[in-house]
């Protein structure tokens, strides 16, 4: 998130991560013990991923990059980073619970 110039703000029930003046922020909170099983799959009911606007195609390489240094999963390698047709420059991966997330950078003119 740090790379995508969010603002890391840790409290005692989870993070908020907030960007810029405005007053939109998400924020990440752990799952109780009794609501874990059967665990999360992008595929069931409810929130399927999210995906952020990056700055530059720049921006979604260096992202990229990262994902694969740090051992987590490129979704769609094979037609990365066009995985979204061929003029939605894209990074699409998952995080360690198997979250889809998504960067896309700005249409080109």
């Amino acid at each position: 998130m740090d790379m995508l110039g969010y603002q890391a703000e840790q409290w005692s029930g989870g993070m908020n991560y907030v960007r810029g003046v405005e007053d939109t922020y998400f924020c990440l909170l752990p799952a109780p013990v009794e609501h874990l099983a059967p665990g999360y799959h992008r595929k069931r009911v409810g929130l399927n991923h999210l995906a952020f606007k990056a700055e530059s195609r720049a921006q979604v390489d260096r992202l990229a990059q990262w994902v694969n240094d740090n051992g987590y999963t490129l979704l769609y390698p094979e037609r990365h980073p066009f995985a979204g047709g061929p003029k939605y420059y894209a990074l699409f991966c998952e995080d360690p619970n198997r979250f889809k997330l998504e960067v896309v950078a700005p249409s080109e003119a």
